[in-house]
């Protein structure tokens, strides 16, 4: 099938439950005003451990969004998850009728699942025994029951799937979503990421392998990517949830249109366990991948949401990647990474920014990359530093890139009718 022969899917509703708010106008301030949503711990006690900071989300009552008595049958990744749900069916407005509950379906990418729930319950375990367990435990950390219970409250009878990809989980959630409307396998699709394992067995793991950032005394400056005195990235949480809908139902209901996903891309590295390819080798077939799904050209790009984690690899390996893909053009391009704002939500990384991007195609502003203040040698490109910068976007990318050698990006374009 011919990229001009497929059905056009367009963005109708944006949900964000992250460390920079709750809800779109909340996100984009803060995006807009350079806020950091890192601050010291306060989920456990981190005495003894080298990273003590993290970007949690904050002020968030699930209440509001789930009645009380279901809360406790929850693990914290499925009450960010319904929240964003709800954050983004109430933006678009829109009403899934029974007799097209069918041809509505949910796809959500998470890395970990429920860890708070097995660290608590194993505690439960090991101190009063097995008959102390909750036969909801199972149902609690699962990663699909984020899809499970958003079609439940929902009401969608489509298809209803998870991907657990690791930092990637987001976007190829969003990726194969885009892919089930394009070709007809769904209408309506409830897509994004969601993560919540700020917890101590997560934050040991990480700094096991030396990749937090341990800038504890100055938190809302340790997330800093494609930065010369970076560190290591800031463990975040959060979920995202898009919309997406076949564009001629999306028009006859009137929907509000933010942005039209066009291409997606999926790679492996085939390399290292936690190591990027060298020279961003897999990210580059990734990025290439899409923009062909897309059917594009490279120049026809004006922006990019980075990966950018704030790790030495990464960050070094997703500039190259850019600029092999694309050329001379990769010094036009507005490339940001709003981790340095949000840290690194993991599997929720990429269906947040996928909310990021389809809002900055809206509303034609770049965010910026803040914490930037020395140049790296090895990362050269345009990163937006430190303020929003207006801009005419037609068309953008968002990268994602995950432990196992998993990568997803997803190309945007700019709402048009035509």
């Amino acid at each position: 099938m011919e990229p001009n022969s497929r059905r056009r899917v367009v963005i109708t509703g944006v949900g964000l439950v992250s460390p920079l708010g709750i809800g779109n106008e909340e996100n984009w301030s803060s995006l807009m005003a350079g806020k950091s949503g890192i601050g010291p711990i306060t989920r456990f006690d981190t005495t003894g451990f080298a990273t003590r900071i993290a970007a949690e989300v904050k002020d968030y009552h699930p209440e509001e969004f789930i009645p009380k008595k279901e809360l406790r049958k929850m693990d914290p990744f499925l009450r960010l998850a319904l929240g964003a749900s709800r954050l983004a069916f109430d933006d678009s407005k829109l009403k899934i009728p029974p007799d097209r509950a069918h041809r509505a379906g949910v796809f959500m990418g998470c890395g970990l699942g429920g860890l708070t729930t097995i660290e608590d319950y194993h505690k439960i375990l090991m101190e009063s025994g097995p008959k102390k367990v909750s036969p909801f435990f199972i149902p609690m950390l699962i990663g699909n029951m984020a899809p499970g219970l958003i079609s439940i409250y929902h009401g969608a009878k489509g298809p209803n799937l998870a991907v657990q990809t690791a930092c990637a989980a987001g976007t190829h959630a969003v990726g194969q979503a885009f892919h089930m409307v394009r070709d007809g396998m769904a209408d309506i699709m409830i897509t994004g990421g969601v993560e919540s394992v700020v917890t101590p067995l997560c934050v040991a793991g990480f700094n096991a392998m030396r990749a937090l950032s341990t800038r504890n005394d100055a938190p809302e400056k340790a997330s800093r990517p494609f930065e010369r005195d970076r560190d290591g990235f800031v463990l975040g949480e959060g979920a995202a949830v898009v919309i997406l809908e076949e564009m001629n139902m999306a028009l006859e209901r009137g929907a509000k249109i933010y942005g039209e996903i066009i291409g997606f891309g999926a790679s492996g590295d085939a390399y290292h366990m936690a190591a990027p390819a060298p020279e961003g080798e897999g990210a580059a077939r990734c990025m290439q991948m899409a923009l062909d799904d897309a059917g594009i050209k490279a120049e026809e790009v004006q922006y990019i949401n980075a990966h950018g984690t704030s790790t030495d690899l990464n960050d070094k390996y997703e500039t190259q990647a850019i600029k092999t893909v694309f050329g001379e053009h990769a010094r036009k391009l507005g490339v940001s990474s709003t981790k340095s704002m949000t840290g690194h939500l993991l599997g929720a990384a990429g269906g947040v920014e996928a909310a990021f991007t389809a809002l900055t195609l809206e509303r034609q502003v770049m965010p910026p990359t803040i914490n930037y203040e020395n140049p790296d040698p090895d990362c050269d490109l345009d990163y937006v530093a430190n303020h929003p910068r207006e801009a005419l976007i037609d068309v953008a990318l968002s990268n994602s890139f995950g432990f196992g050698g998993t990568n997803g990006t997803l190309v945007f374009r700019r709402w048009t009718d035509k």
